[in-house]
């Protein structure tokens, strides 16, 4: 078995399709408008490898838990590449002020850094 898409809700759908254009080189189908659910929304982005990302809008949207760590998915981790990449997204992040957490080693084994998406969803970049 293999996760086949994960789905994410935002305000911000055509920002959050350029953002993960931008970071990751994520390419996306057409944006799909929903005829049975008036301002339904939404873009499938697809990565080198791995799951889809489906991002989908309503404008009745309720805002996240102002608390950082909540029930549920907690983040996403991306596996970019060599220390270097992770070092030159993290770089590229600090510059748009989406560093959420700058590159480093953590406690066990991985080098990461961990950046913000346009709606401040937390996604670590990780090394190989």
């Amino acid at each position: 078995m293999k996760i086949a898409h994960v789905a994410l809700w935002t305000r911000n759908l055509d920002a959050q399709r350029i953002f993960w254009r931008d970071f990751f080189s994520a390419s996306s189908n057409e944006k799909y408008v929903s005829k049975n659910r008036a301002g339904f929304a939404s873009y499938f982005i697809s990565l080198k490898d791995g799951p889809t990302i489906e991002l989908m809008t309503l404008p009745e949207l309720a805002d996240a838990p102002a608390n950082p760590e909540f029930v549920g998915w907690a983040h996403i981790a991306i596996t970019v590449g060599r220390v270097e990449t992770v070092d030159a997204m993290a770089e590229k992040a600090r510059q748009q002020d989406k560093l959420a957490s700058p590159a480093r080693w953590t406690g066990d084994g991985f080098y990461e850094a961990v950046i913000l998406d346009p709606d401040g969803n937390r996604i670590e970049l990780v090394a190989e």
